[in-house]
């Protein structure tokens, strides 16, 4: 693994930070008390959230894998939790190349540490936020081999990019660079499946700090324009299954999450 960050980065313990709050959410250690405090408000939906967000990452990641692509471009890493996404890929394909992206110092620290690539395959990670898509494009580039398909990762990011930062553009920024043949995997939080939840969520994240802007699912959709949606679609979390069929009940969910190939 390489990084571009010259010497250690300096940690801010004293505000909350989203990676940290997922870790917390996730049962992690890797947080802080500013952290805590954040998820300790949270409903206890939230973590059924996190946990239904990183079941969908394993099950889209081994879905892609499975059909031979053997390059990923993971943006907003967060904290490193085992299976990791390179994890789930190099057991398919170990051989794979996987550059992980996120602009927390407290993740570059764990993932030089821990996102350890199968001896066939390469990791790297950069630091860097997604609302630089050129940043994280140019040093991926390095990495990957981007005249071939590669799977662009985007767990529960984007409802951190409010309208004002313009979350569609910066998504179509990073899907333009990638080839034909290539995939897109996005979750995304829902305002229109739980409104008053979602607002009670937004709300507590704002008293820590961080700005959230969940979306309808035709503003979700949107961050799919162009591209091919796979099967089932742009379903809940615990919908979408690839390949294989949904539970007959599925867990209630107000996660939107949707694979989709670039023409």
């Amino acid at each position: 693994m390489t990084t571009d960050t010259p010497r250690p980065p300096r940690i801010d313990t004293s505000k909350a930070h989203p990676a940290r709050v997922y870790d917390w959410l996730l049962g992690g250690k890797d947080n802080y008390p500013v952290d805590e405090a954040v998820g300790e408000r949270l409903p206890a939906e939230a973590r059924d959230a996190a946990r239904q967000n990183r079941q969908f990452m394993h099950r889209a990641a081994a879905w892609i894998a499975a059909r031979g692509v053997d390059q990923f471009l993971d943006v907003g890493t967060g904290i490193p939790t085992e299976p990791n996404l390179h994890q789930i890929v190099q057991r398919l394909v170990p051989s794979a190349r996987i550059v992980y992206a996120d602009n927390d110092p407290i993740v570059l620290r764990h993932a030089e540490a821990l996102l350890v690539s199968r001896p066939e395959g390469v990791t790297d990670y950069i630091e860097a936020d997604v609302r630089r898509p050129d940043k994280i494009v140019r040093h991926a580039r390095e990495i990957l081999d981007f005249g071939r398909p590669v799977a662009l990762s985007l767990i529960a990011l984007m409802h951190f990019i409010p309208d004002e930062q313009d979350a569609h553009a910066i998504v179509r920024d990073l899907v333009a660079t990638l080839p034909s043949g290539s995939y897109l995997v996005l979750s995304h939080a829902a305002s229109d499946l739980y409104p008053e939840l979602a607002a009670q969520v937004t709300a507590e994240y704002a008293k820590g700090g961080i700005r959230l802007g969940f979306r309808t699912r035709p503003e979700v959709a949107r961050f799919f324009d162009g591209l091919e949606l796979v099967e089932p679609g742009l379903v809940t979390a615990t919908q979408w299954y690839g390949s294989d069929p949904a539970p007959e009940q599925p867990e209630g969910s107000g996660i939107y999450a949707g694979v989709a190939r670039v023409p």
